[in-house]
């Protein structure tokens, strides 16, 4: 069936050097040669080549742009349909005249996501490379980008693949047993093969699922609150992270009155860092809706940075605060080390000793760096080892290796119980498709329309 042919700006919105206007489909280089005027007409070109012209108004005859026309015929494209892209001036005005003259002359508004939903149902690549391409984009440190250009290109779809193909392997000797019951050897070495098959499988999806929290936080980013009672230099060390004064900072205790959130990359790991308002008792209105925002911003916090000022001794008020948070990943930040010292660090590690402590003096970028150093060890044991780890980060993905892992547990457990090899199977069936979700086999129309619609227009 032929899909109908879909045009959409590809590049984002507002003033820029260059726009695109994309078509994909069966009519791309006809519906884009009804406007194109050139040397010659785009139909008559060479695959993968562009061509200086004009975008024409056909009724009227008027210039409307002046263009480079990229033509690439199936099936080597993005989606394995004839694409035309006309790259234009990147005025707002114009090239949603190009757009508009697209649409009028055969084309049909892209959907967000169909050309990468084109690029999946035409079999160029798996949902997992599809997602990958989702994360690619909204990736928001080097290393995030490498992680998702890897999915992109296939790593997790032939990891996954090699999986299903170790349980076809398992059904196949099963299917022996189940042809064959007279021979009892039959049986027993088929129940040994399995268990050791299967054993591997589950260890296998093991791993994968191990590094789906580090997955997660490269591709989400790593909710980070930085807490402390006023004045210890929260705000200070926000600015040093972001390199901005967006947060202001002075002597006076309760500045802070909200919560401010900044991305930031530290090591290759995305922070999504939170700046609290100082938590203390106080009789303010507006700064108390501020410290109930921050103890709540704890409870849902991934990492707290807790700051604490070297110039003042361990209050009770820390210690209440520190003993909330003890269950929780916390790293001590003894601040403002150009000041004299009062604050016992050794009494700290007493009454803490899992959580790590940092000194720091941010009005001199002192300290900085091993604080960085500290969050990479807390959860990628001190690196990310993007170039050579299968990292798995999407929510659906790891729900489906979840349920995976429980029905080869439950064919590992049958097998040890003497349960019948044809009973076993069923699970080992189970987890095969499962497996095969991960990459896009057998799923619904549904989930593939809701997947796709989460990415933006013209990709």
């Amino acid at each position: 069936m032929q899909l109908e042919t879909i045009s959409s700006i590809s590049t984002p919105v507002g003033e820029g050097a260059i726009a695109i206007v994309r078509l994909s489909g069966i009519d791309a280089v006809e519906i884009a040669d009804t406007l194109y005027k050139g040397a010659g007409p785009l139909s008559s070109v060479d695959s993968h080549t562009i061509n200086y012209g004009h975008i024409v108004d056909p009724e009227t005859g008027e210039s409307v742009e002046e263009v480079m026309a990229a033509v690439m015929r199936a099936p080597k494209t993005y989606t394995r349909e004839d694409i035309v892209e006309i790259n234009c001036h990147g005025g707002i005005h114009t090239v949603n005249r190009v757009l508009q003259l697209t649409l009028k002359h055969g084309a049909r508004m892209a959907e967000p996501g169909e050309f990468t939903k084109r690029a999946f149902l035409n079999g160029r690549i798996d949902l997992s490379q599809a997602e990958g391409v989702m994360d690619f984009i909204r990736s928001k440190t080097t290393e995030a980008s490498k992680v998702a250009n890897q999915q992109m290109q296939g790593r997790l779809k032939t990891y996954v693949e090699s999986l299903r193909q170790s349980i076809l392997n398992i059904l196949a000797q099963v299917e022996v047993n189940i042809d064959y019951p007279e021979y009892d050897d039959v049986e027993e070495a088929t129940t040994s093969f399995l268990l050791e098959e299967a054993e591997k499988v589950e260890t296998e999806i093991e791993k994968l699922l191990k590094s789906s929290s580090q997955g997660k936080i490269l591709r989400e980013g790593l909710s980070t609150v930085i807490v402390g009672k006023p004045n210890v230099g929260k705000s200070s060390l926000l600015n040093y992270f972001i390199q901005d004064n967006k947060a202001i900072v002075t002597d006076v205790a309760g500045t802070t009155r909200d919560i401010l959130e900044e991305y930031v990359n530290v090591n290759g790991i995305p922070l999504k860092l939170v700046d609290t308002a100082g938590i203390r008792d106080t009789d303010d209105i507006v700064e108390k809706i501020g410290v109930e925002r921050s103890r709540q911003a704890l409870i849902q916090a991934e990492l707290i940075l807790y700051v604490v000022n070297n110039n003042e001794p361990l209050t009770d008020e820390d210690i209440e605060i520190l003993d909330s948070v003890s269950d929780q990943k916390v790293i001590v930040i003894v601040n403002k080390l150009d000041l004299e010292t009062k604050f016992d660090t050794e009494d700290l590690g007493r009454r803490y000793p899992d959580m790590p402590v940092v000194g720091t003096s941010i009005i001199n970028s002192t300290g900085v760096d091993d604080l960085e150093d500290r969050i990479a060890e807390l959860f990628f044991e001190g690196s990310i080892q993007s170039t050579d780890s299968t990292y798995v980060s999407n929510n659906r993905h790891i729900g489906l290796l979840e349920d995976a892992k429980r029905a080869i547990s439950d064919a590992i457990e049958s097998a040890e119980m003497d349960v019948p090899v044809d009973i076993i199977q069923i699970d080992l069936v189970k987890t095969w498709e499962l497996l095969g979700e991960v990459i896009g086999e057998d799923v619904s129309e549904q989930l593939i329309d809701q997947l796709f619609s989460q990415f933006c227009l013209g990709k």
